[in-house]
C-alpha cells in the first residue's frame, strides 16, 4: 500500500478511536432516569424550576481548543424541532457544567462562554415542556457536547441556534450525545 494512503488510514483509525472515547453523562438526566421537575420549563402550562442539568464529559480528542453544548428536541411539533439550550466558547479546560448554570445572564458559566438565543426567544436554558398529551410518546431531549478545533467562534449576539449549529459543526473534531425524555 502506498505510504500516503497508509498514513491517512492510520490517522482515520486514530480519529475514530479518539471520538469513541469522548463521552457525556449527567447525574441529573439520562435515558433511564425520570426527568425531575427541577429541569422542566416554567411556562406554557409547565411548572418546573427551569434549572439546567449537571453535565460532565471526558475523552475529548487531541487538538480540542474549546467546547459547545446544545440541548435539542427533534420531536417538537414545529417542523424544525426546538432548541432548548446552546452554549459556545467553553474553554478547553472545561469538562463539566454544574446544575443551574444555564441562567439567562450566563453569569455562572465559565469566563468567555456565550449562550445563543433558543427557540424560547432568549439565551439560557429552557427546560422541557412538550404539549399536553405527549406522555404516551415522550419527547427526546438530545444533549450534545462538541469538541472544537478553534478556541473561539465569532457568533454575533442574537444569532439563531441554526447559525451557531452551522459554525459549531464546521469546526467540530468530535461530538458525543446523551438523550433523555419527557412527556405530559
Amino acid at each position: 500500500m502506498p505510504r500516503p494512503i497508509l498514513t491517512a488510514l492510520l490517522f482515520l483509525a486514530a480519529s475514530i478511536a479518539s471520538a469513541a472515547d469522548f463521552t457525556v453523562a449527567s447525574n441529573d438526566v439520562g435515558p433511564n432516569k425520570p426527568t425531575a421537575a427541577e429541569f422542566l420549563f416554567n411556562g406554557f402550562g409547565c411548572t418546573g424550576k427551569n434549572l439546567s442539568p449537571e453535565l460532565h464529559w471526558s475523552g475529548a480528542p487531541a487538538g480540542t481548543q474549546s467546547f459547545a453544548v446544545s440541548v435539542y428536541d427533534p420531536d417538537a411539533p414545529t417542523g424544525s424541532g426546538w432548541w432548548h439550550w446552546y452554549v459556545v466558547n467553553l474553554p478547553a479546560s472545561t469538562n463539566a457544567l454544574a446544575q443551574g448554570v444555564g441562567t439567562a445572564d450566563g453569569a455562572k458559566l465559565p469566563k468567555g462562554a456565550q449562550q445563543i438565543k433558543t427557540d424560547f426567544g432568549v439565551p439560557g436554558y429552557g427546560g422541557p415542556c412538550p404539549p399536553e398529551g405527549s406522555k404516551a410518546k415522550p419527547h427526546r431531549y438530545i444533549v450534545t457536547v462538541y469538541a472544537l478545533k478553534v478556541p473561539k467562534l465569532d457568533i454575533p449576539e442574537g444569532a439563531s441556534a441554526a447559525l451557531a449549529g452551522f459554525m459549531v459543526n464546521a469546526n467540530a473534531l468530535a461530538k458525543t450525545t446523551l438523550t433523555y425524555t419527557y412527556g405530559r
